[in-house]
Protein backbone atom coordinates (compact mmCIF):
# COMPACT_ATOMS: atom_id res chain seq x y z
CA UNK A 1 0.00 0.00 0.00
CA UNK A 2 2.82 2.20 0.79
CA UNK A 3 3.63 2.13 -3.04
CA UNK A 4 0.49 3.79 -4.43
CA UNK A 5 0.25 7.36 -5.19
CA UNK A 6 -1.32 9.58 -2.48
CA UNK A 7 -5.04 10.49 -3.94
CA UNK A 8 -5.83 14.47 -3.83
CA UNK A 9 -8.04 15.58 -1.31
CA UNK A 10 -11.00 15.72 -2.70
CA UNK A 11 -11.82 19.08 -1.74
CA UNK A 12 -8.70 19.76 -4.08
CA UNK A 13 -10.46 18.35 -7.15
CA UNK A 14 -13.48 19.80 -6.65
CA UNK A 15 -11.42 23.35 -6.31
CA UNK A 16 -8.91 22.27 -9.41
CA UNK A 17 -12.42 21.63 -11.52
CA UNK A 18 -13.74 24.88 -10.11
CA UNK A 19 -10.70 26.58 -11.40
CA UNK A 20 -11.12 24.77 -14.73
CA UNK A 21 -14.25 26.19 -15.26
CA UNK A 22 -14.01 29.19 -14.14
CA UNK A 23 -11.11 29.16 -16.62
CA UNK A 24 -13.28 27.92 -19.66
CA UNK A 25 -15.32 30.69 -18.82
CA UNK A 26 -13.15 33.31 -18.93
CA UNK A 27 -11.44 31.95 -22.41
CA UNK A 28 -15.06 31.88 -23.91
CA UNK A 29 -15.44 35.25 -22.22
CA UNK A 30 -12.02 36.86 -23.98
CA UNK A 31 -13.17 34.39 -27.18
CA UNK A 32 -16.90 36.22 -27.49
CA UNK A 33 -15.28 39.78 -26.66
CA UNK A 34 -12.44 39.63 -29.33
CA UNK A 35 -14.82 38.30 -31.75
CA UNK A 36 -17.33 41.51 -31.23
CA UNK A 37 -14.34 43.58 -31.32
CA UNK A 38 -13.34 41.69 -34.85
CA UNK A 39 -16.47 42.07 -36.09
CA UNK A 40 -16.81 46.13 -35.10
CA UNK A 41 -13.35 46.33 -36.73
CA UNK A 42 -14.33 44.58 -40.04
CA UNK A 43 -17.93 46.27 -40.35
CA UNK A 44 -15.57 50.06 -39.63
CA UNK A 45 -13.30 48.73 -42.63
CA UNK A 46 -16.38 47.80 -44.79
CA UNK A 47 -17.85 51.28 -44.05
CA UNK A 48 -14.03 52.79 -44.47
CA UNK A 49 -14.08 50.95 -47.87
CA UNK A 50 -17.34 51.90 -49.03
CA UNK A 51 -16.44 55.39 -48.81
CA UNK A 52 -12.98 55.09 -50.07
CA UNK A 53 -15.01 53.31 -53.30
CA UNK A 54 -17.45 56.32 -53.09
CA UNK A 55 -14.70 59.34 -53.14
CA UNK A 56 -13.18 57.49 -55.82
CA UNK A 57 -16.47 58.05 -58.15
CA UNK A 58 -16.77 61.16 -56.96
CA UNK A 59 -13.47 62.18 -58.26
CA UNK A 60 -13.04 60.10 -61.15
CA UNK A 61 -16.47 61.93 -62.19
CA UNK A 62 -15.16 65.42 -61.18
CA UNK A 63 -12.05 64.55 -63.51
CA UNK A 64 -14.35 64.11 -66.55
CA UNK A 65 -16.63 67.30 -65.92
CA UNK A 66 -13.85 69.68 -65.36
CA UNK A 67 -12.12 68.09 -68.24
CA UNK A 68 -15.48 68.54 -70.27
CA UNK A 69 -16.45 72.13 -68.62
CA UNK A 70 -12.52 73.75 -69.80
CA UNK A 71 -13.11 71.94 -73.61
CA UNK A 72 -16.41 73.52 -73.24
CA UNK A 73 -15.41 77.00 -72.18
CA UNK A 74 -12.16 76.85 -74.50
CA UNK A 75 -14.73 75.86 -77.24
CA UNK A 76 -16.84 79.05 -76.13
CA UNK A 77 -14.05 81.59 -76.30
CA UNK A 78 -13.08 80.39 -80.02
CA UNK A 79 -16.31 80.96 -81.26
CA UNK A 80 -16.50 84.72 -79.27
CA UNK A 81 -13.06 85.61 -80.59
CA UNK A 82 -13.95 84.13 -84.11
CA UNK A 83 -17.68 85.76 -84.24
CA UNK A 84 -16.35 89.10 -82.80
CA UNK A 85 -13.45 88.72 -85.77
CA UNK A 86 -16.24 87.76 -88.67
CA UNK A 87 -17.25 91.78 -89.05
CA UNK A 88 -13.63 92.77 -89.62
CA UNK A 89 -13.49 89.99 -92.50
CA UNK A 90 -16.55 91.46 -93.79
CA UNK A 91 -15.32 94.87 -93.98
CA UNK A 92 -11.94 93.60 -95.91
CA UNK A 93 -14.57 91.77 -98.63
CA UNK A 94 -16.17 95.40 -99.22
CA UNK A 95 -13.42 97.36 -99.33
CA UNK A 96 -11.58 94.66 -101.70
CA UNK A 97 -14.99 94.40 -103.83
CA UNK A 98 -15.06 98.54 -104.07
CA UNK A 99 -11.39 98.83 -104.81
CA UNK A 100 -12.09 96.76 -108.23
CA UNK A 101 -13.94 99.60 -109.26
CA UNK A 102 -12.64 102.21 -107.27
CA UNK A 103 -10.36 104.77 -109.12
CA UNK A 104 -10.03 106.93 -106.08
CA UNK A 105 -6.89 105.43 -103.65
CA UNK A 106 -8.17 107.83 -100.98
CA UNK A 107 -11.70 106.49 -100.24
CA UNK A 108 -9.57 102.86 -100.48
CA UNK A 109 -7.21 104.12 -97.89
CA UNK A 110 -10.09 105.22 -95.61
CA UNK A 111 -11.76 101.84 -95.67
CA UNK A 112 -8.64 99.70 -95.03
CA UNK A 113 -8.05 102.19 -92.56
CA UNK A 114 -11.51 101.67 -90.58
CA UNK A 115 -10.89 98.00 -91.16
CA UNK A 116 -7.66 98.25 -89.22
CA UNK A 117 -9.44 100.48 -86.50
CA UNK A 118 -12.52 98.05 -86.18
CA UNK A 119 -9.26 95.26 -85.76
CA UNK A 120 -7.69 97.38 -82.54
CA UNK A 121 -11.10 97.71 -80.94
CA UNK A 122 -11.67 94.11 -81.17
CA UNK A 123 -8.07 93.54 -79.72
CA UNK A 124 -9.05 95.95 -76.61
CA UNK A 125 -11.97 94.68 -75.48
CA UNK A 126 -9.71 91.44 -75.28
CA UNK A 127 -7.17 93.30 -72.94
CA UNK A 128 -4.66 93.38 -75.46
CA UNK A 129 -2.68 96.18 -75.60
CA UNK A 130 -0.82 97.66 -78.71
CA UNK A 131 2.60 99.59 -77.38
CA UNK A 132 4.05 101.91 -79.40
CA UNK A 133 8.17 101.90 -78.86
CA UNK A 134 9.23 104.92 -81.37
CA UNK A 135 11.29 107.14 -78.89
CA UNK A 136 11.59 105.08 -75.80
CA UNK A 137 14.15 103.54 -74.23
CA UNK A 138 14.99 99.76 -75.54
CA UNK A 139 13.64 97.16 -73.18
CA UNK A 140 14.23 93.84 -73.88
CA UNK A 141 11.28 92.69 -71.88
CA UNK A 142 8.87 94.25 -74.71
CA UNK A 143 11.48 94.96 -77.90
CA UNK A 144 13.80 93.07 -80.25
CA UNK A 145 16.41 95.23 -81.82
CA UNK A 146 16.76 93.83 -85.20
CA UNK A 147 19.15 96.78 -86.09
CA UNK A 148 20.85 99.74 -85.14
CA UNK A 149 21.65 102.90 -86.75
CA UNK A 150 23.59 106.00 -85.51
CA UNK A 151 21.98 109.34 -84.75
CA UNK A 152 24.21 111.33 -83.03
CA UNK A 153 21.39 113.83 -81.65
CA UNK A 154 19.41 110.76 -80.04
CA UNK A 155 20.61 108.89 -76.85
CA UNK A 156 22.05 105.53 -76.50
CA UNK A 157 19.97 102.88 -76.92
CA UNK A 158 16.93 104.91 -77.87
CA UNK A 159 14.33 103.68 -80.19
CA UNK A 160 14.72 105.08 -83.47
CA UNK A 161 12.54 102.88 -85.61
CA UNK A 162 9.28 100.48 -85.13
CA UNK A 163 9.41 97.78 -87.35
CA UNK A 164 6.95 95.61 -85.89
CA UNK A 165 4.88 96.91 -82.65
CA UNK A 166 4.84 95.27 -79.56
CA UNK A 167 1.51 93.68 -78.12
CA UNK A 168 0.51 93.04 -74.59
CA UNK A 169 -2.35 90.97 -72.77
CA UNK A 170 -2.01 92.77 -68.93
CA UNK A 171 1.29 92.57 -68.01
CA UNK A 172 2.19 89.79 -70.59
CA UNK A 173 4.25 90.98 -73.69
CA UNK A 174 2.16 88.71 -76.37
CA UNK A 175 4.72 89.85 -79.36
CA UNK A 176 7.57 91.83 -78.92
CA UNK A 177 8.21 95.04 -80.81
CA UNK A 178 10.93 94.92 -83.84
CA UNK A 179 13.02 98.24 -83.36
CA UNK A 180 15.79 99.54 -84.64
CA UNK A 181 18.00 100.86 -82.15
CA UNK A 182 20.38 103.90 -81.81
CA UNK A 183 23.91 103.54 -80.98
CA UNK A 184 26.39 106.33 -80.58
CA UNK A 185 29.33 106.51 -82.42
CA UNK A 186 32.49 105.82 -80.25
CA UNK A 187 34.38 109.29 -81.02
CA UNK A 188 38.37 108.60 -81.79
CA UNK A 189 39.28 112.07 -79.59
CA UNK A 190 38.06 110.46 -75.92
CA UNK A 191 40.79 108.09 -75.74
CA UNK A 192 42.66 108.99 -72.71
CA UNK A 193 45.92 106.94 -74.67
CA UNK A 194 46.18 108.75 -77.47
CA UNK A 195 48.98 108.95 -79.77
CA UNK A 196 50.34 112.49 -78.18
CA UNK A 197 50.16 111.23 -75.02
CA UNK A 198 52.53 108.42 -75.57
CA UNK A 199 55.87 110.31 -77.46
Amino acid sequence: MADEPAKEPIEQQQQKEADKSVHKEHKKENHHNLREQIDKLQAEKDEMFARLQRLSADYMNYQKRSAKQISEAIAYEKEVIIKSLLPVLDNFEHTLASAENEQDIENLRKGVKIIYEQMLSIFKSYGVEQVSSAGKQFDPACHQAVMQETDADKEDGIILKELMKCYRLGEKVLRPGRVVVNKKAVEQGDDDGSDEDRE
